[in-house]
């Protein structure tokens, strides 16, 4: 019923070794898609407009009704010439399968198998080795892009919990990112027709001769499923670029850095980094979600609470959001930004595809700023303190210190 396609290094241009992709290019525009309604629109409208080919890849899909809403968008596109790809993370999709009853995903199975019939490419990511997948190994980059030559890239999953519950950030690109991002989808497990890829590349050629306004980047990019063994991320000491370059932007700092993430639980490097950071005297911000922002589980809580005692000793400022904080922002010193998939987690550093888009446009930063300037007078963020253990029961503090031993694999 479904395909893992093999992942192949295809993309132009890059600097490629163990730790992946760096590459510097430019958008000819970038909108940012902070508003939930703007950013479901946006893909609605480019899925409606598309004529040739529409790519699209998710960590999962929730058969609710922005699921149902997108898939009846994409058979619609099929339907009239569109060559769609749909892929999805195979362990992603078994998390989300949570919220859903089996009844509900049986019928997005059924749903699934019909887009297929209609000649699209749908196609479910699992990495190559066994322990790979059990550890939750897969991808988790989000794109979205047509023949148009406007590409989304951000946070959001397919599901209503980024569309009505969570913060989630994305930006519209156009210009020669596009088939940059594109390119990058072969190396999560999709599979690209190079005639598309040239037509994307053609287009950002006819505006190559770059604008005075455009939009300075660097995409970062791994996929450390691809440089792992038999064994996978155990004892596996290679190198991720997006989490080095992430390490660069603490290093960086010399008076603020805030950011944005799911459950704040990064890899050691980083936290060393984020912790080096607090200790020479840089406001250190970090934004993420509350216990009760995830329903299912507070165990993602749990693994990023384990932290505190030490991050706030460092004077590290954390903040819940009781909705659900689900972007993945970094702005250091309010002139350098980065911006995509990447959670501050163990799985983003040795299990998961993450990519994402950094900058120091005076634009961008400024889009950046707003946010966080935003989220610090959120009445929905709720600081922590020293005293946070105060509202909890023996029995979590036990889990605390059982379970911040397993941090990496929760």
């Amino acid at each position: 019923m479904s395909r893992n396609a093999p992942a192949r290094p295809t993309l132009p241009g890059h600097a490629v070794g163990l730790s992946g992709h760096a590459l510097a290019t430019t958008a000819t525009s970038l909108r940012p898609l902070w508003n939930r309604t703007a950013e479901w629109e946006c893909r609605l409208e480019m899925i409606a407009t598309a004529r040739r080919f529409l790519y699209l890849s998710t960590y999962y899909l929730e058969y609710d009704g922005y699921g149902t809403q997108l898939l009846t968008a994409l058979l619609r596109a099929q339907a009239r010439g569109v060559a769609v790809s749909l892929l999805i993370d195979r362990f992603g999709q078994t998390l989300g399968g949570v919220l859903m009853t089996s009844g509900v995903k049986a019928a997005l199975v059924s749903r699934l198998d019909e887009l297929r019939a209609a000649g699209a490419t749908v196609t479910f990511y699992s990495p190559p080795y066994v322990i790979q997948r059990r550890v939750g190994g897969g991808q988790h980059v989000k794109i979205q892009v047509s023949e148009a030559g406007e590409a989304l890239f951000g946070s959001s999953n397919v599901t209503a919990s980024s569309f009505e519950h969570w913060h989630e950030y994305a930006v519209a690109v156009r210009g020669p990112v596009v088939p940059v991002l594109l390119a990058s989808y072969d190396e999560i497990g999709g599979q690209i027709a190079q005639d598309h890829l040239r037509h994307l590349e053609a287009i950002a050629v006819g505006v190559s001769d770059t604008p005075a306004d455009a939009v300075p980047l660097d995409y970062w990019f791994c996929n450390p499923n691809l440089h792992q063994g038999p064994l996978g991320p155990l004892w596996w000491r290679g190198r991720n670029i997006v989490t080095d370059r992430l390490v660069d932007m603490m290093h960086a700092a010399r008076r603020r850095i805030q950011l944005t993430a799911f459950y704040f639980k990064p890899a050691p490097v980083l936290m060393h980094a984020v912790l080096e950071a607090a200790r020479r005297g840089v406001t250190v911000e970090v934004y993420h979600s509350h216990r009760e922002a995830l329903p299912a589980t507070d165990v993602a809580w749990i693994a990023a609470a384990t932290s505190y005692d030490q991050l706030l000793a460092a004077g590290v400022r954390i903040y819940e959001h009781r909705g659900g904080e689900h972007s993945k922002i970094v702005l250091v010193d309010e002139r350098w930004v980065a911006f995509g998939s990447y959670n501050f987690e163990d799985a983003a550093h040795d299990r998961l595809a993450e990519a994402m888009l950094a900058t120091r446009d005076a634009r961008a930063v400024a889009d950046a700023a707003a946010i966080f300037a935003g989220l610090s007078e959120d009445p929905e963020n709720v600081v922590v303190t020293p005293a946070f253990r105060r509202g909890h029961s023996r029995w979590q503090w036990w889990r605390l210190a059982i379970m911040g031993r397993f941090k990496r694999w929760m």
